[in-house]
């Protein structure tokens, strides 16, 4: 694998998400990458805790706008073919992390945007950096929430904080996620990797079919209609995709200039 590194040591299976040089954004590659570890961890009687983090100074940026555009698959409408692509690959990555009999540390530092916030939202534990911040930007390209985020922030931080990075799209540092209750651990920045190696090989030392059954627990209370809102979320990703507010949007972040939505 090119974009995703594997690693595991002492029962830690570290998945790296490896385009430092555009902060970890995904494109199909990437996708296709990092589901084939997902499957590796899961599979693997070896790994006993997942740690998920990002190389350079990012956790992941999100989707790459700029490499969707030219290798983006297309409807017969014409339209960006979204939903075909969240079916495939990033739901199954998704799912993947909530239903892996492990548990799953998202270990972020920098930003966490788009997809990738959705990602760390995934994972059973959140640990962040003091410098790290989440963001649902979907909404600044005149899309929506996808990933599972329209599940996983309700469930963790409540209707109306999930409605706020939802519409509003602004960044939420980690501390103020931390008060919020979206993530579990805020950590100096310099002692950020120390805290997450501890946490990772104490859980992997742990009781490994205690933390697949609390898994199951959570799942079941809080997930249970996932994949009906995972649909939904490709559903209306496609219908957005097909919008004159999303060309703009997408235009507008590659111009590097502000958006002019008109609700079309």
């Amino acid at each position: 694998m090119e974009t995703i590194d594997l690693q595991i040591a002492d029962g830690v299976g570290t998945i790296l998400l490896n385009r430092p040089e555009s902060l970890n954004a995904w494109n199909r590659q990437f996708g296709d990458e990092l589901l084939e570890a997902v499957r590796r961890v899961t599979d693997d009687d070896a790994v006993r805790a997942v740690c998920v983090r990002g190389a350079g100074r990012a956790f992941s940026s999100g989707a790459d706008l700029r490499d969707n555009i030219t290798g983006q698959e297309l409807t017969p409408e014409g339209h960006p073919d979204v939903r075909t692509r969240l079916h495939e690959v990033y739901h199954p990555i998704i799912v993947g992390l909530r239903r892996m009999p492990k548990p799953v540390v998202a270990a972020v530092h920098g930003p966490a945007v788009g997809i990738g916030c959705s990602l760390a939202l995934a994972c059973d534990l959140i640990v962040a950096s003091e410098s790290a911040y989440f963001m649902l930007a979907f909404v600044n390209i005149g899309l929506v929430p996808d990933g599972g985020s329209s599940v996983f922030v309700p469930a963790r931080a409540g209707m109306a904080r999930a409605a706020e990075m939802a519409m509003l799209g602004e960044r939420v540092p980690a501390a103020r996620a931390l008060d919020w209750g979206l993530i579990n651990r805020v950590v100096a920045d310099d002692a950020f990797d120390d805290h997450v190696r501890a946490l990772t090989e104490g859980l992997a030392a742990g009781p490994t079919r205690s933390y697949a059954g609390t898994k199951r627990q959570l799942n079941n209370w809080l997930y249970a209609r996932m994949d009906e809102q995972l649909e939904l979320e490709a559903d209306i990703q496609q219908e957005m995709a097909a919008t004159g507010d999303f060309a703009e949007g997408v235009t507008a972040f590659i111009q590097k200039r502000a958006a002019g939505f008109r609700g079309a």
